[in-house]
């Protein structure tokens, strides 16, 4: 027809999706070391009185999205999800394109002392652990106070996610530095890691000064056993000796009942029903927010 012409050739070039209100920034390393890529979100209109809630999540390339789009789907409405107000979030992961930094990740999260470990795969450096110290320190002295620069916040009401590693971080952190954040959430955490180090932390954490924090835990169900797809699977043997060696829904469990039983810290375990290790991470994310913005705390 006269006049007219193809969508196609009016249409913009295509370019790189965005996520709404985010920016991403890189932070922190020094010389050869890589920096960490930090996205930071901020609900749209001003701040409460009293800042943003923070929401902190580790693996940032993994989990950043997911949570904005909680934030910007369920926080707009209390009264249908008992959020109790918008909340601010900050991803923070590495300068990669994918999921994970396995590399990076394994000596970030771990406590010490670590040990060291083959590559995953041929031609990728060996595995190191035992970073936890540094990375603590990262997050208290420089990421805390960039994302402070960047924002009006609540110092009060602040809470840290981590999953698997992150989990086993998450309650590191908690052992070491307990006023660091309001909410702690550790999903499917790796607390048997490397003979269950993570426990002399929670030793000092029993008999140090009392603490007044909020602690969640959370595992799947297809964490205590094989999940219906894996039953199956030719190396279902093997599956099954990695579960019961990681036990993580009896440990997690077994950790929300002892830091229950500190003085001032309030500490929950929940069984994720129908969900494995990496198919839980949705449903954390979506509980880690619940429990941190409930309109009712």
């Amino acid at each position: 027809m006269l006049g007219t012409r193809s969508v196609a050739a009016v249409a913009d070039p295509d370019e790189p999706a965005r996520l709404p209100g985010a920016i991403n920034f890189d932070l922190g390393g020094e010389g050869a070391k890589a920096p960490w890529r930090v996205t930071l979100y901020v609900p749209p209109g001003e701040a409460p009185p009293a800042g943003w809630p923070v929401l902190y999540l580790l693996d940032g390339n993994a989990v950043t999205a997911t949570a904005i789009d909680i934030e910007r789907v369920q926080a707009p409405y209390p009264d249908a999800t008992g959020i109790g107000s918008r909340f601010a979030i900050v991803g923070v992961g590495y300068p990669t394109d994918g999921a994970y930094d396995s590399v990076r990740r394994s000596w970030d999260y771990t406590p010490p002392p670590g040990r060291s470990y083959p590559p995953h795969k041929p031609g990728t450096p060996e595995l190191r652990t035992g970073g936890a110290d540094t990375f603590l320190r990262f997050v208290a002295d420089e990421l805390k106070p960039a994302v402070e620069r960047r924002c009006r916040i609540d110092p009060s009401r602040q809470a840290l996610f981590g999953h698997s590693f992150g989990g086993l971080f998450v309650l590191y952190a908690l052992a070491n530095l307990p006023t660091a954040f309001s909410h702690w959430i550790a999903a499917s955490p790796s607390i048997y890691w490397e003979d269950l180090a993570l426990l002399k932390s929670i030793e000092r954490l029993e008999t140090g000064p009392p603490v007044r924090t909020r602690v969640l835990l959370l595992a799947g169900a297809y964490e205590a056993e094989l999940a219906p797809f894996q039953r199956d699977a030719s190396d279902r043997e093997a599956r099954l000796s990695r579960l019961r060696s990681a036990r993580t829904v009896e440990l997690a469990r077994a950790m929300a009942d002892r830091l229950d039983r500190i003085p001032g810290l309030q500490s929950q375990f929940r069984l994720i029903p129908g969900r494995a290790h990496l198919t839980v991470l949705p449903e954390a994310v979506n509980d880690a927010v619940a429990f941190f913005m409930d309109r009712s705390g």
